[in-house]
């Protein structure tokens, strides 16, 4: 999958293009549906599909008290989005400026840059451009006027409800996987660069990678068995993030909380990952964790003897799981 930044450097060919845009925090259902659709007009008419979304949540911009936790940060969005086979990604960068777009230059500009617009893809609540005036109403207006068709899609319903990256954060904070996974269409997960920590892994004998899930959203507290993938990433020749290939997956033990045993005072809030037998070093890297199921609760224990008997415990535990 071709990744850019501006509209004008896709390479079409003189083809047509076929576009599917929003937000697509989590890629779920209702986002494939879009996606397929996309897809599908491309063949139709021998076109390109190109998925145009957003290097960060629009609300980061116009509305920062009100703005969600994220289901994926961004290289696990575009690694969702590349996996169903589109031929490119439009990754605009969401900026105050952009967002005081009106909504019809935007799309104009879409059709002006792209050359020849086959049909767009939203879903049928979607809003757009300044103060949210664009939707699907005006999307088909300006399709009869610039030439290209318009989907505006129903939601998709699971056990008789709307799936909306809404509800799966929800199920996410509840730690129910089993729901967010069937909302997601694939199993639930979260990734995120191995940062520096403060080695007390290390020192108790069970290292851990430190994971950067700031402005993510999390399940409750406590030690959960987990997938552990580690991904090779970097950046192209413009910048772009590559989207990660993965390199190994581990059977691997998460902690989240506060470590309330071995963290004095007001400690802050981790996500640790221990891969039992890896000794590698994974500075630089990205994981993709996958949860499995939640093990127990954190808990302070008596002495540090005590945690790492615990931990021995967890370890064994986890292994049953797969």
């Amino acid at each position: 999958m071709q990744t850019i930044r501006h509209a004008a450097d896709l390479r079409t060919g003189g083809r047509k293009v076929c576009l599917a845009i929003g937000v697509f925090d989590g890629v779920h259902l209702g986002h494939q549906q879009l996606i397929h659709q996309t897809i599908a007009d491309a063949q139709q008419h021998d076109g390109l599909s190109l998925v145009v979304t957003f290097d960060r949540h629009p609300k980061a911009v116009v509305a920062a008290g009100r703005m969600p936790p994220l289901i994926y940060p961004l290289r696990q969005k575009l690694r969702a989005i590349e996996s169903f086979g589109v031929d490119a990604t439009l990754l605009i960068e969401f900026t105050r400026e952009f967002s005081e777009q009106a909504a019809d230059v935007f799309i104009r500009g879409l059709v002006r840059d792209l050359g020849q617009v086959q049909s767009i893809c939203v879903g049928a609540d979607f809003l757009f451009g300044h103060k949210r005036s664009g939707n699907v109403a005006l999307l088909r207006q300006l399709g009869a006027e610039l030439g290209f068709t318009v989907h505006g899609m129903a939601a998709v319903a699971l056990d008789g409800q709307v799936v909306s990256s809404t509800r799966i954060r929800s199920a996410i904070q509840m730690g129910d996987f089993d729901a967010a996974s069937q909302m997601l269409g694939r199993p639930c997960s979260i990734a995120g660069a191995v940062i520096a920590g403060d080695q007390l892994g290390h020192k108790l004998g069970f290292p851990t990678a430190n994971m950067e899930v700031s402005g993510l959203v999390l399940p409750p507290d406590g030690v959960y068995a987990v997938r552990a993938t580690i991904l090779q990433t970097g950046t192209d020749d413009m910048g772009v993030v590559k989207q990660g290939t993965a390199s190994a997956t581990h059977h691997a033990v998460l902690n989240i909380g506060v470590r309330p045993t071995v963290a004095e005072g007001a400690a802050e809030r981790r996500f640790e990952v221990h891969l039992p037998g890896f000794a590698g070093d994974l500075y630089g890297h990205e994981l993709e964790v996958e949860y499995v199921t939640r093990l127990r609760d954190e808990m302070k224990f008596p002495s540090v003897d005590a945690l790492k008997a615990q931990i021995e415990r967890d370890i064994a535990a986890a292994q049953k799981c797969f």
